[in-house]
Parts: C-alpha cells; sequence; structure tokens
C-alpha cells in the first residue's frame, strides 16, 4: 500500500498583502526565509532567551506555512498567500530591517515547523502578546517566562500547543506550485489528483449529504465522482458540467478546508490516503497509461529529496525525460541504471516514497532523526 498526498514544502518566496484582505493595498513578494525574518523582528525581542526566540520562530513559521498550504486566500480568489493584518494574519513592515539574533535563528530553523502527530498539515499556530491581548495560542510573554525559568522550545511548545506535537524539520523548498492540476479534471481522468478529488469530494459530503457517497476512491473519474461533482456544483451555484474546472477545485479546496478545520489549533487534521499500486511486469520508454502515470507521481516525490532525479511532468507517457529520471533514481538506490521498471525498481521507489510521505526516512527528519514525541526530553531546536 502506497501513501499519496500533498506533500507540505516551504515555499521559495510568499506575497504579502499590506492590508486586509479586501482593502486595497499593496501586495510585495519576498523570500520565504525573509518574510519570517520580518515577522519575528516584528513581533519579539531579539533580547529574548534563545529557547523562547525559537519557539515563536517555530509558530510564525508554521502559521504562515499553514496559511500557504491550505491556499487559504488564494482559494477564494486572492492573489496574495496571508496579509499583514494582525487580527486575522501576521505582524510585517514592509522594508524593516532585521535583528542579527533573530536573523540567525531563522537561517537556521526557517523550514522546520510545528504539525500534531498524524497530520499532514503545518499547524495554525496561532499566537498573542499575552498581555494586552490573550488567545487560545502561544503566549509570546508567556513563552519568555517559561524560558527563564528553564524551559527549552519544544517544551514550551509543547505547553500552549499540547504533548501532541512534533517538530519537522528541513522541510523540502521549492516554487510555488498550485494544488489545482492545471487541466479540468472529467469524467475518463485518473491518477493522484483524482483521488484527491475524491477524498475530498467524501469529506464535503459528511457535511453536505446531498453530494453522493464515491466507492471506491481508486483515482478513476467515473460515474460516481461525476455525481459527486454535479452535486456540490447545484448546492454551491456553480455551473453543473461534472467537470473539476478551476472554479470548482477552489470551491472544494474552501469546503475541505472548513470541514477539516485545517486553519483552526484544534483541527480534524488531514491524515494518510492510501491507493494500492501494484508493481508492473515492465515499463519503458514508449509505455503509457494509468501506471506510468504513478510512476511519474513517485519520481515527482523522489526529486524533492534527491536532487540528482530531475522534476518531470505527470502525463502518463514513458519518453525521454521520464526514462532520464528513472535512470538517476537507479543509479541512487543502487539498481541496474537500464531505464526499464520491472518490479525491483518500483518496489524500491515505492518503498521509498511511502517513507517520505509518511515522514518515517530519518533523511527527511535529518534533526532530531525522528519527529519529538510525547515524553521526550526536550531538545535544542
Amino acid at each position: 500500500m502506497s501513501t499519496v498526498s500533498i506533500i507540505p514544502y516551504v515555499p521559495r518566496t510568499i506575497t504579502v498583502h499590506l492590508g486586509q484582505p479586501d482593502a486595497y493595498a499593496a501586495n510585495v513578494t519576498v523570500t520565504f526565509n525573509e518574510y519570517v525574518k520580518n515577522v519575528a523582528s516584528s513581533e519579539v525581542y531579539p533580547t529574548w532567551d534563545e529557547s523562547a526566540l525559537r519557539a515563536n520562530i517555530l509558530a510564525i513559521t508554521s502559521f504562515a506555512l499553514n496559511r500557504f498550504y491550505t491556499e487559504y486566500y488564494r482559494s477564494r480568489g486572492y492573489n496574495f498567500d496571508i496579509t499583514s493584518a494582525t487580527e486575522i494574519d501576521q505582524k510585517f513592515i514592509n522594508g524593516r530591517n532585521y535583528f542579527d539574533t533573530i536573523s540567525a535563528l531563522v537561517d537556521e530553523l526557517f523550514n522546520s515547523y510545528i504539525r500534531r502527530i498524524g497530520f499532514i498539515e503545518p499547524l495554525a499556530a496561532k499566537f498573542c502578546n499575552g498581555t494586552t491581548v490573550t488567545c487560545a495560542g502561544l503566549s509570546q510573554w508567556g513563552s519568555q517566562d517559561l524560558a527563564r525559568q528553564g524551559l527549552g522550545s519544544v517544551q514550551i511548545l509543547r505547553r500552549y500547543y499540547g504533548n501532541n506535537i512534533e517538530i519537522v524539520s528541513n522541510a523540502p523548498v521549492r516554487g510555488y506550485t498550485p494544488s489545482y492540476p492545471g487541466t479540468p479534471l472529467r469524467y475518463g481522468s485518473r491518477g493522484a489528483k483524482v483521488l484527491q478529488a475524491q477524498i475530498i469530494l467524501n469529506t464535503i459530503g459528511n457535511n453536505y449529504p446531498a453530494i453522493p457517497r464515491i466507492s471506491p476512491e481508486d483515482g478513476i473519474f467515473g460515474p460516481q465522482t461525476e455525481a459527486a461533482v454535479l452535486a456540490l456544483q447545484r448546492i454551491f451555484n456553480l455551473t453543473p458540467d461534472g467537470i473539476i474546472g478551476r472554479s470548482t477545485w477552489n470551491q472544494m479546496e474552501v469546503l475541505y478546508v472548513a470541514v477539516k478545520r485545517l486553519n483552526e489549533l484544534e483541527s480534524q487534521g488531514q491524515t494518510y490516503i492510501s491507493l494500492d499500486w501494484q508493481a508492473p511486469d515492465s515499463l519503458q520508454e514508449g509505455s503509457r497509461g494509468q501506471q506510468v502515470r504513478q510512476l511519474q507521481y513517485m519520481l515527482q516525490v523522489l526529486s524533492d529529496y534527491i536532487s540528482t532525479v530531475p522534476r518531470i511532468s505527470n502525463d502518463g507517457i514513458f519518453g525521454p525525460r521520464t526514462e532520464a529520471a528513472v535512470i538517476a533514481y537507479q543509479s541512487f538506490a543502487g539498481l541496474t541504471p537500464d531505464g526499464v521498471v520491472g518490479p525491483a525498481t518500483w518496489n524500491s521507489m515505492r518503498n521509498r516514497v511511502s517513507g517520505i510521505l509518511g515522514r518515517t526516512e530519518s533523511s527527511f527528519l535529518q534533526y532530531p532523526g525522528r519527529p519529538l514525541r510525547r515524553n521526550d526530553r526536550d531538545q535544542t531546536i
């Protein structure tokens, strides 16, 4: 059984709207690293104890990644990822200078984030100053008090977010890739995006019983999937054509995030989803079809973690670029680099991808080598 999911990643850049979402205001695009430095320099004091600074930086990063990962604004038609309005997002002051102490810690931590154990999405790690404003999340001044009592950053975070959190380190960094597949999904479409759509529709259907269930969730856009799409489109006044275009996808995404409460501290959480991908007898240049798409999906995942594996498209056609990616992976894995995908290469890829997406590979969690879990002693995150 192989795990299929969107992989949370750190974007190279993030676009900030300098005001309320609907206010006429400029958008600025900065590197994600710069964004975290800006917010941290605007929210906390550089003279605070290091463990308090680390805890706050992880909270800032996780909150921003949650907004980015759930496409909170973009799925609503906005052309930015987050705002500078402090009552709903985080304090960002365009053009400000950064404190050296904070800047150095952000360089170390910016691609680490908090999540709940067993969930995929970065935690919506809400916080407030704890003096003039209080909230259910982290208290900034309270975190400094705890640091002075000798608590480490992970201990501080668990005081506010609970013991069922873990720190993911060294998340991959790449450019923004919209969750929308780029072309409409329709009757006859197949693949991981169809599977994702089926799971989204079934999840939404838990709150909207008029949307019929899809069973099994198999990655094949058949009559049940079409009926579910039509029902959703009629409920939410979209063109009832049974096709998942951009507007239908965005509506599905907004509803899914709301139903799962992914933007809340106590969310239902996005968990791992599975699809049984059987090893083929042989795939090679010239092969076409669903198994080639599955192969290309696995190669896309692997390319995020193995620098020698080139990024390829998912078109279901085993061409020269797919062959080159297969050879690169085979060389990396110590397999015969012949560009042919038999059971040995397929199973090697599937096991590695399942490990990556299940977050069990130590190559992903380079520090502390595994997720931090309940009852662990504090680590110097």
